[in-house]
């Protein structure tokens, strides 16, 4: 599976290209066009196999309880994908290994790749996230996006993010959820509240903007619905 990053970073688009055989596993409604010799099949988990219980898991991480499987038939072909919001796209090659991703940043990835829940406990749930993370295992290629631009992290001992800027980290990082300031007054007045005390050695990738601020700063401008 061959991936190409088009009109980033502040529209990007994905242009996959799949050898016969290859299947392409995305998130519902991800797709924007696709040849024409390209198979769709709907699951909630692998192509040819149950998974209710996965489909659960990923809505309570904030994803979509269906997954799409492109596979090219006879020769090669095209799919392009899109994401629900503006912003950036990057690919993350796994190598026997985890990679921790917030809800709604998963795109797509390799069919062999086991997309599964991760908990991340109440501490999670103090931040004002989500508790629950997807956590990506095995051997692939994987898709990720964000709002806005994407950037790294390189954890070397102790850093701390704003939970609302995080898309994935390494699983080999530890974290916590703190105050922002030396104090609770602080942190308050401070706008910033609580924040990701990360711990260890591996990458944290941030999101240029956040999600949720940025809801809470378009709400008041929108105007109700007359009928």
């Amino acid at each position: 599976m061959n991936i190409e990053f088009l009109h980033a970073p502040a529209n990007t688009v994905a242009k996959v290209s799949l050898k016969p055989g290859e299947i392409c596993t995305a998130e519902a409604g991800a797709m924007m066009a696709m040849s024409g010799n390209t198979q769709i099949t709907t699951t909630t988990y692998k192509k040819s196999g149950r998974g209710i219980l996965k489909g659960l898991k990923r809505m309570l991480a904030g994803e979509s309880f269906f997954v799409n499987h492109f596979e090219a038939k006879n020769k090669e072909a095209e799919l392009w994908l899109g994401a629900a919001i503006s912003g950036d796209m990057m690919q993350y090659q796994l190598d026997n290994e985890s990679l921790i991703v917030q809800g709604s940043s998963f795109l797509a990835c390799e069919h062999q790749v086991e997309i599964d829940l991760g908990w991340q406990g109440f501490k999670s749930l103090l931040s004002g996230e989500s508790i629950f993370w997807l956590n990506l295992k095995g051997s692939g290629k994987v898709i990720i996006n964000a709002f806005g631009a994407i950037y790294p992290i390189e954890v070397d001992g102790e850093y701390i993010v704003d939970s609302g800027h995080i898309v994935a980290f390494n699983e080999s990082l530890n974290f916590s959820i703190t105050k922002a300031g030396s104090s609770w007054i602080q942190s308050i007045l401070g706008g910033e509240g609580l924040v990701c005390k990360f711990n260890g050695q591996g990458t944290v990738w941030c999101q240029s903007h956040n999600p949720s601020s940025f809801g809470n700063h378009l709400t008041p401008e929108l105007k109700p619905i007359k009928k």
